[in-house]
């Protein structure tokens, strides 16, 4: 999906032990009541008993920690317009065209049942379009970023974006490198909960002063190979279009969504997000609480390297990333579904992206 920054890399690389203990009983009765421990001794019993304590947790979730925790990403009940069951069948529509990497057929199939969607909802979508070199075989790949618009004339604009391609292979599974990926979360999530959004921009849906513009990014990680291959393709084009060519109306911000399907969803802040459009990303959190979404948590988690860079660093378009790249949950011992044949529906909840889609859409109408 995105590429982690050296820091986290670093700090996962940090986070890995391995733990044991070795314990020794002695068969032999004693013939005088045993001495107090020293100091030493307890120190040692109280290490064997903690190791312990960890292995038997690290067992625990060894056994039962594979499958998602079903998890309210909301204290309070989701208003009934952002509807989880209609945001959920997106995302299985998205997954059973298949993997969609760039330039193959089912990502054609997908571009055609978008561009109809959003046109379907009442927007003015083009097509950015663009031909790349295969990084494998050197053939012409041809990629495109879809643009859906509603109220261009407005003299306040915002950026609502997503990739909506997916990763050739699923290059994390430690079964299958070279398996089946779908991309529900990194890919289809993203997607699904801005086609969710999209039904809140009809008659008195946004102020009357704020239009929107909803980009999927294609080619976000048309990576054959870590280290060799570019990542943001299509997020590079459109905010390289966009510095040679500014709108009349310049976009206010910009917000990413990307991985916000995850069932046990929480969404801290971004390192480069805070960085570049803080904020944004304040505005959006302190919304966040007052709806009572707790699913936002306002701290830094991870900084990661995803499309909102080529839109604040080469556009200058302050856009905040919304990402819970810990899919399903932090913690040694746990699974990761990133960029393996686990990210499938059955992993992801609409309930999750209609917590997103709420407090999106509550952020623009009180812009």
């Amino acid at each position: 999906m995105m590429k982690l920054s050296d820091a986290d890399v670093e700090a996962s690389r940090k986070s890995t032990r391995t733990w044991s203990h070795q314990s020794t009983l002695s068969s032999a009765a004693p013939a005088s009541p045993t001495p107090a421990p020293s100091h030493f001794g307890r120190r040692l019993v109280a290490a064997v008993v903690l190791a312990s304590l960890f292995v038997g947790g690290w067992f625990w979730f060894a056994r039962n920690g594979d499958g998602p925790i079903d998890s309210s990403p909301s204290a309070v009940s989701i208003p009934a317009q952002y509807d989880a069951d209609r945001a959920m069948g997106y995302l299985q529509r998205l997954c059973d065209f298949g993997p969609r990497p760039s330039g193959s057929s089912a990502m054609v199939s997908q571009q055609k049942y978008l561009k109809a969607f959003f046109a379907d909802r009442g927007a003015l979508v083009t097509m950015q379009s663009f031909d790349i070199r295969h990084p494998e075989d050197g053939s012409d790949v041809t990629m495109s970023n879809i643009i859906a618009s509603w109220g261009s004339d407005r003299p306040k604009r915002y950026l609502l974006c997503a990739h909506y391609d997916t990763r050739p292979y699923p290059d994390q599974d430690r079964r299958n490198r070279r398996g089946v990926f779908v991309g529900a979360n990194d890919g289809a999530s993203g997607t699904a909960a801005l086609m969710e959004l999209s039904h809140q921009f009809g008659d008195g849906g946004l102020p009357s002063d704020v239009g929107v513009d909803v980009a999927l990014f294609d080619g976000e990680e048309f990576v054959w190979q870590q280290g060799r291959d570019d990542y943001f393709l299509g997020s590079n084009f459109f905010a390289e279009k966009y510095k040679a060519s500014p709108p009349s109306v310049p976009y206010q911000a910009g917000i990413l969504l990307d991985m916000v399907g995850d069932r046990e969803l929480k969404l801290f802040y971004e390192g480069n997000s805070m960085k570049f459009a803080r904020d944004v990303a304040k505005n959006i959190w302190a919304v966040a609480s007052d709806l009572r979404v707790d699913a936002f948590v306002p701290r830094i988690r991870h900084e990661i390297q995803d499309d909102h860079l080529p839109l604040n660093q080469i556009a200058r378009i302050p856009t905040v990333d919304l990402i819970d790249f810990d899919y399903p949950r932090p913690g040694l011992g746990n699974p990761s579904y990133w960029h393996t044949e686990q990210d499938v529906p059955a992993n992801c909840s609409g309930e999750s992206m209609a917590a997103v889609v709420w407090v999106v859409h509550t952020f623009l109408n009180r812009q």
